[in-house]
């Protein structure tokens, strides 16, 4: 049976934060471009010390909705901030390193047998997914589809079913780490640069500088500001 005497969840000082933030976006008809009050202003009108609208912003950030500049304010990235619960980005937190460790294991393999084995057909493929990775970015997007299909376009010219079905088994979790990747302040050019060094050692059979390359981008791909944010990290 239910237990009615369970502890109590503690809601975290920024979350009210958070939702005041948001409220205030929609009620002021602010939109992506606009810049939000400065910190020490909103931790007065709201009544709460300035680290835990601190905070707040960093929650903001990692989820991609604004871009603090430094010495320059907090500007919103979209035109609303539906954030998502704290506990599941908590949740995100705590299963993205073994998937991105997952990820360099496999992957690093399946660009050294992609330099080995790939057809022609692979290499169009790859070329294609470039391609389209480029024209997102040029309109303002992250790339995410143009990343998925290089990456996809790399394990089918690895030839190797069982790597492919691992591949396929932590799809969703793969797609969890690319978004979180690809929306880090200057990721996607770095990315599609680091895709065009992948692709000229698989076009050129290099097998140990594609492993390498994909080492590489995959090691950035880590680089993400969720796992350094502290959940509980709030002086009140």
């Amino acid at each position: 049976m239910p237990d009615a005497l369970r502890p109590m969840a503690r809601t975290r000082l920024y979350e009210q934060v958070l939702e005041r933030l948001r409220e205030y976006v929609a009620s002021a008809g602010l939109s992506a471009g606009d810049k939000l009050p400065a910190e020490r202003e909103l931790a007065q009108r709201l009544g709460v010390s300035r680290a835990s609208v601190k905070q707040a912003i960093v929650v903001l950030e990692v989820q991609g909705l604004v871009e603090a500049r430094h010495g320059g304010g907090t500007y919103l990235v979209r035109d609303t901030l539906d954030v998502e619960p704290v506990e599941q980005l908590v949740e995100r937190r705590k299963r993205l390193p073994d998937v991105l460790e997952a990820r360099e294991a496999l992957e690093t393999k399946l660009a050294e047998l992609a330099a080995e084995r790939r057809t022609k057909a692979d290499l169009d493929a790859l070329e294609a997914a470039l391609d389209h990775m480029r024209g997102e970015i040029a309109e303002g997007g992250h790339g995410v589809e143009g990343d998925r299909r290089f990456h996809a376009a790399v394990t089918a010219a690895a030839h190797s079913s069982m790597l492919a079905e691992f591949m396929r088994s932590i799809a969703d979790q793969i797609t969890e780490s690319r978004t979180e990747s690809l929306r880090q302040p200057g990721r996607p050019s770095r990315s599609l640069s680091q895709h065009l060094a992948i692709f000229d050692a698989i076009s050129r059979g290099d097998a140990s500088k594609a492993a390498t390359a994909m080492r590489r981008h995959l090691r950035t791909v880590a680089k993400v500001r969720l796992l350094a944010w502290n959940p509980d990290d709030d002086a009140e």
